[in-house]
């Protein structure tokens, strides 16, 4: 899915099956959120954590090593409305058939940081490791965007299911562009798609239960399948400088702190070269 709006569309699609856990009451507790209340956050992000990224990144910049400058480009944004009409898009039906041209400052570096972050996570993990993981991550994320990188930041499902006929499992992947290259950088947004529940009990279960019955009949019996690491090939078009984050995995002490999770993300990405040891 090439963007957010798309991803939320696919979530809110209406179920094929009847037993999906996307909307289910009796799941609010564990998702951390209601399905309107989550709806209500992919729509307008999760402004709760902010003042702490807000600190994180203004500490972060001083340690940055790239000059904030960058190369004015006009970047095609397909809508309901536009200044052109995409021919092709029209002639398919396709409902976003207009363009408008945004202008938007992308690297001087000439390069797109592309990350990678699992959505899905075993049920084991405890909620705050969750929280403290995504916080860290939109603060290390928002730091380099903030210094004039050009960042894409993916949110993946990927998980594995047993098969209806004979020995192994089946792999099902999806991914969700999260933030587009040179985009401006919704905070809040990258919050709720990295550090909260519901980005994946609710929305990302929502996706599963919508998507074609052979492959939604697969997914609530399984539990919506046991995590698997996400891979660069999840990804469309020619992505292969990816950097794929690992699973959240249970009892795994850099998330059992903010100040842990924001420790190891900031030496994953100083190994990277995107920002400097302090």
């Amino acid at each position: 899915m090439w963007s957010w709006r798309e991803f939320v569309d696919r979530a809110r699609a209406p179920d094929t099956i009847a037993d999906g856990a996307g909307r289910r009451k009796q799941s609010d507790n564990w998702a951390g959120a209601t399905w309107d209340e989550a709806l209500a956050l992919a729509t307008y992000g999760w402004t709760a954590p902010v003042p702490e990224v807000d600190v994180a990144v203004a500490a972060l910049r001083e340690n940055i090593r790239v000059r904030a400058d960058g190369v004015s480009t006009l970047v095609p944004i397909w809508d309901v409305t536009g200044s052109e009409v995409d021919v092709s898009g029209y002639l398919a039906g396709v409902p976003e058939c207009m363009i408008d041209w945004d202008p938007r400052t992308l690297s001087s570096h000439g390069r797109v940081v592309t990350f990678l972050v699992p959505g899905s996570y075993p049920n084991t993990v405890p909620r705050p490791h969750v929280i403290n993981r995504g916080v860290a991550l939109a603060a290390l994320c928002s730091a380099i965007i903030s210094a004039a990188h050009s960042v894409e930041v993916w949110s993946g499902f990927t998980g594995s299911v047993p098969r209806r006929a004979g020995a192994g499992d089946d792999r099902f992947c999806a991914a969700a562009r999260v933030i587009s290259a040179g985009e401006p950088l919704d905070v809040a947004r990258l919050l709720f798609a990295m550090a909260h529940p519901a980005m994946l009990r609710r929305l990302w279960f929502g996706v599963w239960d919508s998507a074609e019955p052979h492959i939604a009949t697969r997914m609530p019996p399984n539990r919506y399948g046991t995590s698997v690491p996400c891979a660069v090939s999840d990804l469309p078009g020619e992505r292969t400088d990816a950097y794929v984050f690992p699973l959240l995995g249970q009892g795994e002490r850099q998330w059992q702190s903010p100040e842990a999770a924001l420790a190891w993300c900031t030496a994953t990405f100083t190994t990277l070269g995107l920002i400097a040891a302090s």
